[in-house]
């Protein structure tokens, strides 16, 4: 089974790479609509994202800024309770911008694919609970699963936003 597992990531992170490798300094910051939801620069420099514990009605649409900072959010998170770490809180993840987060993003795969090859598949069975919580009976395999399922979904999301943007650029 991890077998199978590290060749769903391979595929996972070719899509995630292919989209990533694509972007521009301007696609990360383009706003698709009205509603979104993006990266901000505070005084000190550093970039935080828009963020509300309860979803809005009407839900935003995020900006690329705002994936890249939520692939480094989530990943960050699961490595460091996979890893039997203590997770960073989200209000100490700032977004790397533009090209950094990037390569924050790359080596957050890197980390992923080092924890792959070095887990025993006998710990695909032990507990975990990020992301559902303490108490949700879910298993590191969960964990895993849940964690390709998740970057394929944000690479089609910042795929599909750079394929927007482009469009919308064209005279026609």
């Amino acid at each position: 089974m991890i077998e199978e597992l590290r060749r769903q990531f391979d595929l996972a992170w070719a899509l995630a790479d292919l989209h990533l490798a694509a972007l521009t300094d301007d696609d990360f910051l383009w706003e698709p609509g009205p509603l979104v939801w993006t990266v901000h620069q505070d005084a000190a420099g550093r970039w935080w994202p828009d963020w509300a514990d309860t979803e809005p009605e009407p839900i935003p649409v995020p900006t690329i800024g705002w994936l890249t900072w939520h692939v480094v959010f989530w990943w960050s998170t699961a490595l460091a309770h996979l890893n039997g770490e203590q997770p960073p809180a989200r209000t100490e993840i700032d977004w790397p911008p533009k090209s950094a987060a990037v390569e924050r993003i790359r080596s957050l795969a890197a980390q992923w694919r080092t924890l792959l090859t070095s887990l025993p598949p006998a710990d695909l069975g032990a507990a975990a609970e990020f992301p559902w919580g303490p108490d949700a009976g879910r298993r590191v395999g969960d964990t895993v699963l849940w964690l390709h399922v998740e970057l394929t979904k944000n690479a089609a999301e910042i795929g599909q936003l750079r394929l927007l943007r482009a469009a919308s650029q064209l005279s026609i």
